[in-house]
């Protein structure tokens, strides 16, 4: 039985903010699981212990402030951004169009992204009291992708998400799949760990959990600034760090930079 017919109606905009929440946690729990097995973790456990400087609970605590925070502004913009009519028969877009909108939605907030990232860490005022606290979390893992000072996330995330959302012309019913792929893509992104095989993220990106682990360490903190789908301005603009994934003795998988591997 359908919610409608239950008395129950949930809106677009509603399901753009919540589901993609959902999926994030679902995700993350997968991921958790995953990273149990020291064959596919990109760091060892120990190194998660030592290095990080935020313990879990408080990563939980953070992500769930924000998301709550994140869902009701979601919904607001947008609700004051669309444009219903209430006409629901209203000819859907082909699959042609709504490839090209996520095309135009992914380019656009992957430059806000690129930008607003990078001023964060190059502006030491912000690194220090907004942009710091998401690199507490040196060593990743999955659920701490939206472990983030919430200026940093409304800002970046929810307000390029709908403006991305906006200007490529996404209905918000397109746009709960736009918001659920990009956030099953950032977990994947933080998840520290790395299967050989399978993931269709690391064949078709190479923005990825090896590019992220190397931002993540000290000496690639002043490099690829790219986030969710492209490296592109990384490459045009002289900031992406060259890296190597290599096997490690104990199991599992190590990203290090060009310039490291050179040194051995």
């Amino acid at each position: 039985m359908s919610f409608e017919k239950m008395g129950f109606k949930v809106s677009d905009e509603m399901l753009a903010a919540f589901f993609p929440i959902v999926l994030y946690w679902v995700c993350s729990g997968i991921y958790v699981l995953l990273g149990l097995f020291e064959k596919y973790r990109l760091h060892l456990k120990i190194d998660e212990e030592e290095k990080n400087l935020v313990s879990r609970r408080t990563v939980v605590k953070g992500v769930l402030l924000y998301q709550t925070f994140e869902v009701v502004v979601t919904c607001l913009l947008l609700k004051a951004t669309g444009n219903y009519n209430g006409n629901v028969t209203s000819p859907k877009p082909s699959l042609i169009v709504l490839a090209q909108q996520f095309v135009v939605g992914a380019l656009f907030w992957d430059t806000w992204q690129y930008f607003g990232h990078r001023i964060l860490h190059q502006n030491k005022f912000l690194y220090k009291h907004i942009h710091s606290q998401h690199h507490r979390v040196i060593v990743n893992y999955a659920f701490a992708a939206h472990y983030h000072h919430f200026l940093e996330g409304f800002i970046l995330d929810t307000v390029g998400g709908i403006l991305s959302v906006r200007l490529s012309g996404m209905s918000p019913r397109a746009s709960i799949f736009f918001f659920s792929f990009a956030v099953i893509k950032i977990v994947d992104d933080h998840c520290g760990s790395w299967l050989p095989r399978g993931n269709v993220f690391h064949i078709f990106f190479r923005n990825n959990t090896a590019f992220h682990a190397v931002h993540h360490q000290l000496y690639g903190s002043k490099y690829n600034f790219s986030q969710i789908f492209f490296v592109h301005w990384d490459k045009i603009l002289g900031t992406y760090m060259p890296y190597s994934l290599e096997e490690r003795a104990g199991g599992g998988f190590e990203a290090r930079s060009l310039e490291d591997s050179k040194d051995d």
